[in-house]
């Protein structure tokens, strides 16, 4: 391990150990309170621009493997722990936390106190970073991090989605199907079209093994192509940064509803938000964890959820044709709406739990269920 330091625009500068790749990167500093779940993490389209800190103490105790990528390749800038295993031990595992950042180009930094960190961000917001094995003088970096670019204003979108239409069948493994009493061989099953803003694959795992017919498009796909695959139904999948620039897909989404049932999750949620006239604010730490607490008015439970954005739905602009079903206990935040009039129903969290808690697994019955009494 070399040494490796991390900067802040506020002029704090943290000096650790370097793992995986040696570099420099700007990005969004940020943290993430998940026990598990790091590999989901770090192959999650949503975190493309930022640095994530795990606030549990040791990371990279259970290796990695290749069947809990959420997508092909890391899209996030850098990774931070307070310690990095130098075991690792799971009958799953297939390499070491290290060998894969530096697989993938990624900058690791360890050893320093992820705890200060944390609680500047909790204080100040999540600030512009930069991590550098490079570049080890600390007034150099910290400029660098305050001249960086912020995520407010930029299509992040267009760097992770797909850029073709394709097919997708695979399933859930067999253990997460028999929890959940799906089987992936309906006869029944519905053709959904996904639209692709850096989804994560657990989602459209999720479809198939309901039986149904999975295309994925590019989020820039026009709502006229989009009709043409006669599609049963439309999911608005998660994604990377400020929904607001993203306007060709508030279009789309505006000329889709009431055309075909549609589901959406985190910036999807957002964009479906957005086209029907809401708007949205930059939250000063966000939600990104497994442990984040949702109240279902429709059920008047509780679900723990597992959560990653940075932006949500500004409640006082809120248009009569959306109804709020879900809220964030820990900041009173929307967490979910349904259209009143059309069939349409979107929530600020990742019902896939992929890493995650399983209380949402619902939702995607939800929007069968709709897929199934649908008329359109």
């Amino acid at each position: 391990m070399g040494t490796a330091k991390l900067a802040l625009e506020d002029g704090s500068v943290f000096t650790g150990h370097s793992f995986g790749a040696d570099g420099e990167i700007t990005g969004e500093v940020v943290f993430n309170t998940s026990m598990t779940g790091y590999q989901e993490i770090l192959t999650d389209p949503s975190y493309r621009g930022q640095i994530v800190t795990m606030t549990y103490p040791e990371i990279g105790n259970y290796g990695v493997n290749s069947v809990d990528l959420e997508n092909e390749t890391p899209s996030l800038s850098g990774f931070i722990v307070r310690e990095l295993s130098r075991v690792h031990s799971n009958y799953r595992s297939e390499g070491d936390l290290a060998s894969y950042l530096k697989q993938h180009n990624l900058i690791g930094l360890s050893g320093i106190d992820t705890r200060a960190l944390v609680r500047r961000i909790r204080e100040k917001g999540a600030m512009r970073g930069i991590l550098s094995t490079t570049d080890l003088d600390d007034a150099s970096l910290v400029a660098k991090a305050a001249a960086s670019p912020g995520l407010v204003g930029r299509d992040l979108v267009q760097e992770v989605m797909s850029k073709e239409a394709v097919s997708w069948d695979h399933r859930l493994d067999d253990w997460t199907e028999t929890e959940i009493g799906v089987s992936g061989d309906s006869s029944t099953g519905k053709h959904i079209v996904c639209m692709d803003f850096g989804m994560k694959w657990n989602i459209p795992r999720h479809f198939v093994s309901r039986g149904n017919r999975v295309t994925i498009v590019p989020g820039t796909t026009s709502a006229d192509d989009i009709l043409r695959l006669e599609p049963d139904g439309i999911f608005l999948s998660n994604g990377p940064g400020d929904p607001e620039p993203l306007t060709y897909a508030h279009a789309t989404i505006a000329d889709l509803i009431g055309k075909r049932p549609i589901f959406g999750i985190c910036l999807g949620h957002q964009l479906l938000s957005l086209a029907c006239g809401a708007k949205t604010f930059k939250l000063k730490f966000g939600h990104r964890g497994a442990n984040q607490p949702v109240f279902d008015y429709e059920t008047g439970k509780v679900e723990i959820t597992s959560q990653n954005h940075g932006f949500a739905v500004e409640e006082s602009s809120l248009p009569d044709c959306l109804e709020i079903t879900h809220r964030n206990l820990n900041d009173d935040t929307i967490a979910g709406v349904k259209h009143r009039d059309e069939n349409a129903f979107s929530v600020q969290y990742h019902p896939e739990a992929a890493a995650g808690p399983h209380d949402s697994h619902y939702l995607f019955q939800r929007f069968q269920d709709r897929l199934q009494a649908a008329t359109v």
